[in-house]
C-alpha cells in the first residue's frame, strides 16, 4: 500500500512539475518531433529508462507529459516501447560482471522486448489514428498500452523461449576458463544428508569454517606486495574474494541453525554457537581485508604515493606475525590443542606490543619529517590497527577452549583497594 501510494504521490508531483511545459513555446516543436519521428522516440524513451533504471518511472513521466504538457499519443506510445527496451538495457548492464549463465537469462528478455517493441511500433504507425476511437484519458490510455504490450510479449514469446535460449547461448562465448577453475573449487563441506545427526553435522560444519578461514588467509597473503606495488586489477581481485567469505558465513550460520533444530547435547549446542562466533569473526576480518587494506593499497596507487623503507618493513613483519597466528588459530579450531590455544592468546600481547613500537617509530620518523612517512601516515595507522584487530578476531577461536580449563581471568584490570 505505502509503495502504490507513494507511486501515485510521484505521478502527481510530476504533474505538477511538468505542468510549465504546457506553456513552453518548445514543447510543441519537440512533440511535433517525437510524434513524426518515431524510432527517436523509442530511443529516446529507452534512454530514459536507463537513466531512470525503471521503466514505471518512466512510463509515469510520459504519462504526466501527456496529460500536463501537451505530449500527443503519437509521441507517447514510441517512448513506452522504448522504456520496455531501456528496461531490458538495465538488466543487461546489472549483469555485466557475472559469470555466462547469469547473462543469457538478460539478453533473451532484452531480445523479446527488442522485437516486441519494433513489431508493435510498426503496426501502429501503419494504421492512421489508432487511438481517434478510444474514450478515455490520455494518461490512463498510456498506461493502459504499457501493461497491454507486456501481457502481448508473455502471448507472443512464451511459445519462443527455447528457440530463444538456444540463439543466446550460441552468441555468448562459452568461458571455458572460468569454468575450469569453478570445478577445481573445493565444495562445500556442509552435508545436508548428515543435518539430523549433530555429531557428524557439526564436524561438517567445521571443515566448512576451517575452508572460509583459508580463504580470508588466502586473501590477506599479499597485503604487503599490494601496498607496495599492486596493481588496481590484482586489488580488486582479491576484493572479490570477500563475496565468497561472506557466502560461506551465511551458509554456516544458516546450516548450524538447522541443526540446531533438532535434539542436541548441551556441549553440541555450546559448539555450534562457538562456530557460529567464530565465523562472524572470519567474516568480519574478511572485511577489514578487502574494505581496509585493500582499499588503503588503492588509494596509495592512485595517489601515487609509498610508505618509507623503514615503514614497510614494520609492516611486513606485523603481517608475517599475523599470517603465523592465522595458521595456528585454523590449528586450534580442528585440534582443540589446549597449549596451542595459550599460545594464540600470548600472541593477543606480543601483537599489541608490535602495534605500540610501529607507532612510536612512525611518531619517530613523523618528528623528523620523513617525505613518505608524512604522505602515508593515516595509511600505516590503518593498516596497523587492521592487522592487530584481524589477528584478535582469529585469536578469538582459543577463547572458549581455555575457558573450559579455567585458564582465562575474568578481568585484566587490577582489583581496586
Amino acid at each position: 500500500m505505502i509503495g502504490i501510494a507513494l507511486i501515485l504521490l510521484s505521478l502527481q508531483m510530476i504533474g505538477e512539475a511538468t505542468a510549465p511545459l504546457k506553456e513552453a513555446r518548445f514543447m510543441p516543436q519537440v512533440a511535433g518531433y517525437l510524434a513524426e519521428d518515431a524510432s527517436t522516440a523509442l530511443a529516446v524513451g529507452a534512454l530514459l529508462a536507463f537513466l531512470l533504471h525503471s521503466s514505471v518511472a518512466t512510463v509515469l513521466m510520459v504519462a504526466a507529459f501527456v496529460q500536463q504538457a501537451g505530449l500527443s499519443m503519437e509521441a507517447a506510445v514510441p517512448l513506452v516501447l522504448g522504456a520496455n527496451v531501456g528496461a531490458g538495457l538495465v538488466a543487461i548492464w546489472l549483469t555485466r560482471g557475472m559469470d555466462r549463465k547469469a547473462k543469457l537469462l538478460p539478453l533473451g528478455n532484452f531480445v523479446f522486448r527488442t522485437v516486441g517493441a519494433v513489431a508493435v511500433l510498426l503496426a501502429v504507425s501503419a494504421i492512421e489514428n489508432p487511438f481517434a476511437g478510444i474514450d478515455a484519458e490520455p494518461a490512463l490510455l498510456i498506461v493502459a498500452v504499457h501493461v497491454l504490450f507486456n501481457v502481448l510479449l508473455v502471448v507472443c514469446c512464451l511459445p519462443l523461449t527455447k528457440p530463444l535460449a538456444w540463439l543466446v547461448e550460441k552468441v555468448v562465448p562459452e568461458d571455458r576458463r572460468a569454468e575450469g577453475e569453478a570445478r577445481l573449487m573445493p565444495q562445500s563441506a556442509l552435508d545436508q544428508r548428515v543435518v539430523g545427526n549433530p555429531r557428524l553435522a557439526l564436524a561438517s560444519a567445521t571443515r566448512e569454517l576451517l575452508r572460509m578461514g583459508e580463504l580470508v588467509e588466502a586473501m590477506t597473503r599479499p597485503i604487503v606486495i599490494m601496498l607496495e606495488k599492486g596493481s588496481p586489477e590484482e586489488i580488486t581481485g582479491l576484493q572479490l574474494m570477500d563475496r565468497n567469505v561472506n557466502a560461506i558465513h551465511s551458509a554456516i550460520k544458516l546450516y548450524i541453525a538447522e541443526v540446531n533444530r533438532g535434539e542436541l547435547t548441551a556441549d553440541q549446542a555450546e559448539r555450534s554457537m562457538e562456530l557460529v562466533s567464530f565465523a562472524v569473526n572470519l567474516e568480519r576480518a574478511g572485511d577489514l581485508v578487502a574494505k581496509n587494506l585493500l582499499e588503503q593499497a588503492l588509494e596509495l596507487h592512485q595517489r601515487k604515493i609509498s610508505f618509507s623503507q623503514q615503514g614497510l618493513k614494520e609492516l611486513a613483519r606485523m603481517h608475517d606475525r599475523v599470517l603465523a597466528n592465522m595458521q595456528l588459530a585454523l590449528n586450534v579450531l580442528v585440534s582443540g590443542d589446549v597449549a596451542s590455544a595459550r599460545e594464540l592468546i600470548a600472541e593477543k600481547d606480543k601483537m599489541r606490543e608490535m602495534e605500540r613500537e610501529c607507532h612510536n617509530r612512525h611518531l619517530e620518523r613523523l618528528k623528523s619529517r620523513t617525505p613518505e612517512s608524512m604522505e602515508t601516515s593515516n595509511a600505516h595507522l590503518e593498516v596497523v590497527r587492521s592487522l592487530k584487530e584481524i589477528n584478535s578476531l582469529f585469536a578469538a577461536v582459543a577463547v572458549p577452549i581455555l575457558a573450559r580449563e579455567g585458564l582465562l581471568r575474568d578481568t585484566r584490570l587490577v582489583p581496586a583497594e
